[in-house]
């Protein structure tokens, strides 16, 4: 037995709620089950029940045994003081308030039928990759719409508290943290932490006075990076290297132990240098780049603004000393959508949330133009015939796999709640 599936019967009534009485074999009426919080403090807000004549508003705690107050320490947390009725699986000892009365319990155990048990422990039951996969297509569509919308909102929640830190760290510069952001996942998966590292050791002000030369730029994150610790006679590398030295003692740079960047398993089109090389392009090419990227609202605007391409040194290498056959290597629309759905949305909503401005609608109208992000997860999805069409169905699905399913979390889930709801077989 499990707290989140007494949550569920409480807030959802899933139990006999006529005849009911406390341990004390008081008549008990709810009027009013409460508010479900899922934050610190009691579990349910605002709950008005009758116990005998009496009438309470208040709080209600819910615990699989009633020592679990003790086991949680709620004796000593002042928050827990109005809880006016405490409902438990199994009534295992007396619980008291601060004052030392006594707390009303309900044993919902005594009312709840064996057929909503069988029920959530068929939900619960492991059986393949998600617990509903089988029944995943018995979702209605007007449910599935409106829950892939909370949990791409959620995401983005999620995502946000990553952005307001770097704020603090910035002293809320947003476009030192548009760099450190887009930097991070300029290294993708791979080389992302080493490349948030190497960001974050480059005072954005330097970047600022730094962006009008290219070599400069470049200079600073290959010297930051520790690429620059090679000895080769290539005439480019070393002038990187003469400008990295001088950079680092006409500003002061802080040396920082900076994780190795990988080359293993990329294409050369993703090595780090080439990425690098892009990033500094980037910054090059735009002076005021957050101001420029914080209103766009479709894909041709960001591809167009980020149509950026490496110096020419970079056109006929990926790695230095070794020269290659000529290529661009202007950023891929693949890429620029990876931007998309990990930069610029985030940083959007961040940015309206702090302004008080809502955006929503306009986000997910975004994110639908951006192709579906291909993974394991996603296509384990569409096996089960929960197709993503865009990113912004892939996102939703993506939080739902990491933040539900893989969490055993099937009565916080839309789709839990409404196959239990609807008693399915599952």
């Amino acid at each position: 037995m499990k707290e989140d599936f007494l949550h569920y019967i409480w807030r959802f009534k899933k139990f006999e709620t006529l005849k009911l009485k406390t341990t004390e074999n008081e008549e008990l009426i709810i009027l009013h089950s409460g508010d479900f919080l899922e934050n610190s403090g009691p579990d349910f807000f605002n709950a008005q029940i009758i116990i005998g004549n009496q009438k309470w508003a208040g709080n209600v705690e819910i615990h699989v045994k009633s020592s679990d107050w003790y086991g949680h320490f709620h004796e000593r947390d002042k928050a827990y003081d109005n809880v006016i009725l405490h409902v438990v699986w199994e009534n295992d000892t007396t619980v008291f308030r601060e004052d030392n009365t006594e707390i009303p319990v309900l044993v919902l155990k005594e009312y709840v039928s064996e057929n909503a048990l069988e029920l959530y422990n068929q939900l619960t039951t492991p059986k393949s990759w998600i617990f509903c996969e089988k029944q995943l297509t018995q979702i209605n569509d007007f449910v599935l719409k409106n829950w892939q919308e909370r949990l791409f909102f959620e995401r983005l929640e999620r995502k946000s508290k990553f952005i307001y830190d770097l704020l603090k760290e910035t002293n809320q510069d947003w476009e030192a943290v548009l760099f450190i952001l887009l930097a991070k996942n300029f290294g993708l998966n791979t080389n992302g932490q080493a490349f948030l590292q190497i960001a974050k050791s480059i005072p954005f002000s330097v970047i600022r006075k730094e962006g009008f030369e290219i070599e400069n730029l470049e200079a600073l994150l290959f010297g930051t990076s520790g690429l620059l610790d090679s000895h080769f006679e290539d005439v480019y590398f070393l002038d990187l290297k003469i400008r990295y030295l001088y950079l680092v003692n006409k500003y002061q740079i802080e040396k920082n132990h900076i994780e190795q960047v990988q080359f293993f398993k990329h294409r050369p089109d993703n090595f780090p240098t080439i990425r690098l090389a892009q990033l500094a392009s980037l910054y090059s090419d735009n002076q005021n780049l957050f101001s420029e990227l914080i209103n766009l609202k479709s894909t041709e605007s960001v591809y167009k603004l980020l149509k950026t391409s490496p110096s020419s040194y970079w056109q006929n290498h990926y790695l230095f000393d070794k020269a290659s056959a000529w290529k661009a290597k202007c950023l891929s629309k693949s890429f620029i959508d990876l931007l998309i759905v990990n930069t610029i949305i985030p940083i959007q909503f961040a940015y309206s949330s702090i302004m008080g401005e809502s955006i929503s609608e306009r986000l997910i109208d975004f994110l639908m133009e951006v192709p579906p992000e291909k993974n394991a997860i996603i296509d384990k999805f569409a096996s089960f015939g929960i197709k993503s069409n865009n990113a912004f169905e892939t996102q939703s699905m993506l939080e739902l796999k990491n933040e539900y399913c893989n969490k055993k979390s099937c009565l916080r889930c839309a789709f839990g709640l409404e196959l239990l709801k609807n008693e399915e077989i599952l």
